[in-house]
């Protein structure tokens, strides 16, 4: 699976004042951590950035060129900066994102063409989120599936993004995010990729669950063939599943626990209490989320503790 690596985000605080500052060392410093535990690209998020976003993909590509060996995601609702990250890098990176709305796509879709880069389309509308997995299927396979073979994008560089949204809030919408990943896998020969915002998932929620939610979430969509995951890869029980999955490592408990949900998951079954030791703390905090993850039980900041 490709590891997006997603700390360069202007949402941070320091991040956002790394870039106003051009503190170099910073980011180049959370570049190389990120690459070290295993990030396979770096997502560079600098937001809309209206009016410094040219100057600012520049100066991070710039940066950050000398000091990892990994491309680019170029992350932006601006495509000048977008393309300015494109001309400035070495290496076939990422545009994120387009959405299936006609601008958008004649914008990016010639990006892609042009540079030779990944693209991330969202399954997004002009009238916004399609309310379950059956009508982002349709709108992927109305817009922009004929849209990537009008442009000319190549099959093994579209990435399909289903939209993760919180499950604090968005609960149902959460629920069906596997069974679109998985529809997903079937709209074309050769399959279309996938990829998600992983973290989305679990905004809104206190920082102390965030990572099991996201952890669990990541395991059901391996199952189903997700290709990549915009995530934290400074988390390392995170890249501990992951490698956990990709190597069906069954040797301790809570590993053999995820391997079986990864499996039922990919059957289309439940996870089901016999499969969870119930004396075993952090077993019993998968199942929950799973469960949580399911739309089975309502969503509560302290469902662990119910």
């Amino acid at each position: 699976m490709l590891i997006v690596g997603e700390n360069i985000h202007v949402l941070s605080t320091r991040v956002k004042n790394a870039f106003l500052e051009r503190d170099a060392e910073f980011i180049q410093d959370l570049a190389k951590a990120q690459v070290k535990a295993g990030a396979d690209m770096l997502d560079l998020n600098i937001g809309p950035a209206k009016k410094t976003g040219v100057d600012t993909m520049e100066w991070l590509v710039s940066i950050l060129e000398p000091v990892v060996d990994v491309p680019f995601s170029f992350d932006s609702t601006n495509a000048a900066a977008i393309e300015a990250g494109l001309k400035k890098t070495s290496r076939h990176g990422m545009i994120n994102s387009t959405s299936a709305d006609p601008e958008r796509i004649a914008t990016m879709m010639p990006l892609a063409v042009q540079y030779n880069a990944k693209l991330v389309a969202l399954a997004l509308g002009p009238t916004g989120l399609p309310a379950n997995a059956d009508a982002r299927v349709e709108l992927v396979m109305d817009t922009i599936l004929p849209a990537a073979e009008q442009y000319g994008v190549p099959m093994e560089n579209l990435y399909l993004d289903p939209l993760v949204l919180t499950v604090s809030g968005t609960q149902d919408q959460t629920a069906c995010l596997v069974d679109a990943v998985r529809m997903f896998k079937g709209l074309a020969d050769p399959a279309p990729k996938t990829i998600v915002g992983l973290s989305n998932c679990s905004n809104q929620a206190p920082a102390e669950i965030r990572p099991l939610i996201n952890r669990t979430l990541l395991v059901m969509l391996m199952s189903v063939g997700l290709d990549a995951a915009i995530l934290d890869p400074l988390d390392p029980k995170m890249m501990e599943t992951i490698r956990t999955i990709e190597s069906r490592d069954e040797s301790t408990p809570v590993r053999r626990l995820q391997l079986t949900l990864f499996d039922k998951t990919q059957n289309m079954e439940d996870l089901e209490a016999s499969d969870v030791d119930m004396s075993d703390e952090e077993q019993v905090a998968i199942f929950k989320t799973v469960q949580i993850l399911q739309n089975k039980i309502i969503y509560a900041h302290s469902y662990l503790k119910m």
